[in-house]
């Protein structure tokens, strides 16, 4: 089956969008976490540490919503926690994007698979079967 000229342009135009949104989506993770680290160390920078007493490695915040607050809080932790919920979020975003060019495309069977492989990726975030 042949495809027609203005189908191809639509498929080209998808991979560039795909592709830039990867790239976009992994600079912009960088340069959060980056501007976290920079946070981080302007506040923390000058602490010394007591070698003497072990007190383990620090908590992270596990909440999207304290990661937030803390993120308007200024601190640099939540900084960097969101980066590296967008780095996440990128090839998320990236799935849900050819699942909508499949289905403009009306190319069903992609359509299927790409949300199969969208539900396994959120059924291992979510399901907390991680190791």
């Amino acid at each position: 089956m042949k495809k027609n000229t203005k189908q191809i342009k639509g498929d080209r135009d998808i991979q560039l969008f795909i592709g830039s949104l990867l790239r976009w989506g992994v600079l912009l993770s960088m340069a959060v976490v980056i501007f976290g680290g920079i946070v981080y160390l302007y506040r923390h920078g000058q602490t010394t540490i007591d070698y003497s007493q072990f007190k383990g490695e620090p908590s992270l915040t596990t909440k999207f919503v304290d990661i937030i607050e803390g993120v308007f809080a200024f601190k640099g932790r939540a900084i960097i926690q969101l980066g590296i919920i967008l780095l996440i979020a990128t090839p998320i975003a990236r799935v849900l994007t050819s699942a909508i060019g499949f289905i403009a495309e009306k190319d069903y069977l992609y359509v299927t698979i790409t949300l199969v492989v969208l539900a396994i990726i959120m059924f291992s975030m979510l399901g907390g079967f991680g190791g």
